[in-house]
This record gives structure tokens, C-alpha cells and sequence, in this order.
């Protein structure tokens, strides 16, 4: 079996980021209780390694119950204004681990909010960065998609944003729409590189392998936007979140392309590649 990896595949910088300050906080710590506000990673498996070391997920309703001897690590989406006020107020120690393409974006909605611009913001209403980014603004406008843009009134003091995960196709489309209505708008492309750099290297293996593989986080934005693309030039794909879901039709497969979602770590990808060889090895005896 052939097997070929994406030139850009897995852990992205924020992630990285997030997942070795939490790493680090874990060393240092002593006997502190150490919690993630939230799912530092939109990765099940990694989650479940914190847990096994002792971290523990700290939901939003539950801040007040906390103690000062806690240490508390914000995930990489970041979180609102109002969170980091609770946070505060407890007086437990707090790691930001928020990426700073993110940061950036709750900086920038934040400024422009404030000299008097209308904010819109490109991206899922329910996503955690997007939650985050808006809180920095006044009555900010969230857009999912282009439809959605059709039917909006942009004023003349306007900017746009997006998610950083956010499809590019579908910004670009928003943003001509926002532009005929106010060729004035500011605009920002905030959409990571990383989330183009990994589309790219997908596209690359086009006709290349008789399967994709895309490995990732089920829930994942970036990962779920992986796989649909993959759909678009191979016709036998599979989403999956460790090795153990890979189906019986790809151990088969003389050719097996893998890419792998931002936040997907180095040894799971590895551990998919080998069970492919494995697999493949039990199919030719």
C-alpha cells in the first residue's frame, strides 16, 4: 500500500499553542485543580488524555463554584468579556491560550466598535470564537452565509470580519455582496492561513489515491470542511477520529491519501498509518 500525507496536515499553531501551555500548566501546577474553560480542542481523544491527567472541563455556568487555588486555561476559540470578568473576580489563576489570529479579531472588533462602526462578522453563530469576538463589540452581526447577506442593511461605518475557520469561498461571496451595498466597507480577511494551506494540500492530491482519509475531530469546523472538500475530488472518503474507525474497504486500497484536521495531534496520525499498512498487510495474506 501506498500511503500519502498532505503536505500541511494536523496541529495548527493556536492549537500547538494551546495544547503546551496546558501541558506546561499541568508541570507546574503542584496541587492545583486545573481546569479548561471549555474543550481546550475541538478533539475528543486529546480531551480524553487531559482528563486522564487530572483536567477536568469547567463549564461557563459553573464559574462562581471554583476556587482561588484553581488554575483555569481559556482554549484557543477564546471566550467572552464577561467570562474573563467572572474569572477574574474568583481570583483563580488564569492562562490565556486564546490564538492570537483570534486575539487580533476581538482587538480589531473591539477598536472599530468603539470609533462608532457597525461590526459584521462572517462566520457560526454558535462557534466559540465567533461567541468570543462578538463580545468585544456592540451589537455585532453575525452572517453564516450569502443569502443571509442579501438582506441586510450595511451603514456606512462598517466592517467586515470572519471566523477563522470560515469557508473562503463563502467569505468572498459575502464580502461582494456587503460591497455593493457600501463599497466603503472595511474589510478584514481573518480567515488562518492554516485553514488555506490545509485546503490547498488536500486539493493537491486530487486523482493521486484511490481514497482520502481526513482525521479529525468530529465536531471540528476546520475538519468537517476538510472532509467536504475531500468529497469534491475523490469519491471514496471517511472522516474519522482514530484508527479504529477506519473502514474494511480502505485496508483494501493499492493508494490512501490522509489529511488531518488543525486540531489533530502528530501520534494519531501516525498510529492511522500504521494500522493502514497493518490492514493492508492482514488483506494480502
Amino acid at each position: 500500500m501506498k500511503i500519502i500525507r498532505a503536505k500541511v496536515l494536523g496541529y495548527c499553531m493556536g492549537v500547538r499553542r494551546a495544547v503546551e501551555k496546558l501541558e506546561k500548566a499541568i508541570e507546574s501546577s503542584g496541587n492545583k485543580k486545573i481546569f479548561t474553560l471549555g474543550p481546550l480542542i475541538h478533539n475528543p481523544l486529546v480531551m480524553q488524555s487531559f482528563r486522564e491527567k487530572g483536567v477536568n472541563i469547567l463549564h461557563e455556568e459553573n464559574i462562581c463554584g471554583i476556587d482561588s487555588d484553581s488554575v483555569v486555561v481559556i482554549r484557543a476559540h477564546g471566550t467572552t468579556t464577561s467570562v474573563l470578568k467572572k474569572l477574574n473576580e474568583c481570583g483563580c489563576t488564569v492562562i490565556d491560550a486564546t490564538c492570537p489570529k483570534v486575539l487580533l479579531s476581538q482587538k480589531r472588533a473591539k477598536e472599530w466598535s468603539e470609533k462608532g462602526y457597525k461590526i459584521f462578522l462572517a462566520g457560526d453563530k454558535n462557534h466559540g470564537e465567533v461567541v468570543s469576538i462578538c463580545s468585544y463589540a456592540e451589537n455585532p452581526v453575525v452572517i453564516e452565509n450569502s443569502s443571509e447577506a442579501k438582506n441586510l442593511e450595511i451603514p456606512e461605518k462598517s466592517i467586515l470580519l470572519a471566523q477563522t475557520t470560515f469557508s473562503p469561498h463563502e467569505f468572498n461571496s459575502i464580502c461582494q455582496i456587503l460591497k455593493e451595498k457600501n463599497k466603503d466597507l472595511v474589510v478584514f480577511d481573518t480567515i488562518c492561513s492554516a485553514t488555506m494551506e490545509r485546503q490547498n494540500a488536500l486539493l493537491e492530491l486530487k486523482d493521486k489515491a484511490c481514497g482520502i482519509i481526513v482525521i479529525g475531530g468530529k465536531n471540528s469546523s476546520n475538519t468537517k470542511r476538510l472532509y467536504e472538500t475531500a468529497l469534491t475530488i475523490c469519491s471514496r472518503v471517511c472522516l474519522i477520529e482514530k484508527e479504529t474507525e477506519i473502514p474494511a474497504e480502505f485496508f483494501s486500497l493499492e493508494t490512501v491519501a490522509i489529511t488531518a484536521g488543525a486540531s489533530t495531534p502528530d501520534n494519531i496520525i501516525s498510529q492511522v498509518e500504521n494500522e493502514l499498512v497493518l490492514g493492508y498487510n492482514r488483506c494480502s495474506f
